[in-house]
């Protein structure tokens, strides 16, 4: 379980951008935070991840204070980030990396089974360098993978349809059901994108800083699309935080 209490965050020339956020995220759930530009979602998500240090507030992993812990520390706990834009290796492999993802030597057969997972076959793409070469789908789909290779309790995604066509995002949809059947762990994705938002178990409505709700996505998105009526699915308090 991730939980943050009265997290603060301001910019460096001092413009607040967390305004005291308490979020509780259970494990083995698959939640979507979303909410408008520069709201603070990507800054929230960094923030969980241990990239950016909050001003102010507490931060816990299953009970534990990770609040001054760095992304290191945090990642050897079981956290995982995926950027919105991924990082591309000139002279590193597709099979480069999943090796160095992996927290043991992974075999030729689970390496396939991993990049099927994520609809890539292994004999295209093993041996090949995660470079300029590859599209912006298939990237996204290889930092996937390397998900998978990790299987960490938390792993957080920071808008993966961020400059993918059409038809990879429709892959990715499935790649994220996928995804959520498979792991152990709970998934947190940072994301506007509403066929994405309603294959969460939860989501999460951040405006202006502040949590404005939280709950299914039955009760939320009426709230995201203008409709500010009540819910009768959640738990009493949790569509409106």
């Amino acid at each position: 379980m991730i939980e943050l209490k009265d997290i603060t965050w301001d910019t460096p020339d001092g413009t607040p951008i967390l305004k005291g956020i308490n979020l509780t995220i259970s494990n083995d759930k698959f939640i979507v935070i979303t909410g408008p530009n520069g709201s603070g979602k990507t800054t929230l998500a960094k923030i969980i991840a241990g990239l950016e240090k909050p001003k102010s507030g507490q931060i816990y992993l299953n009970g534990t204070d990770i609040t001054n812990l760095n992304v290191t520390e945090r990642a050897i706990m079981g956290m995982s980030y995926a950027f919105q834009q991924p990082v591309r290796f000139k002279g590193i492999t597709v099979r480069d990396m999943l090796n160095l993802a992996s927290p043991r030597p992974l075999t030729e057969d689970t390496m396939a089974d991993i990049l099927e997972h994520i609809g890539l076959r292994a004999s295209d793409y093993l041996d090949r360098e995660i470079n300029s070469s590859l599209s912006g789908g298939e990237i996204k789909r290889i930092e996937i993978a390397t998900v998978f290779a990790r299987h960490t309790k938390l792993t957080i995604f920071d808008e993966p349809e961020a400059g993918i066509d059409l038809w990879s995002f429709a892959n990715l949809i499935n790649i994220f059901k996928n995804l959520r059947e498979s792991l152990n762990g709970s998934l947190i994705i940072i994301s506007h994108q509403e066929r994405i938002i309603n294959i969460a178990d939860e989501v999460v409505l951040i405006e202006d800083g502040k949590i404005q709700a939280q709950g299914i996505t039955g009760c939320i998105m009426p709230r995201i699309l203008g409709h500010n009526r009540a819910c009768c699915k959640c738990p009493k308090g949790r569509e409106n935080v």
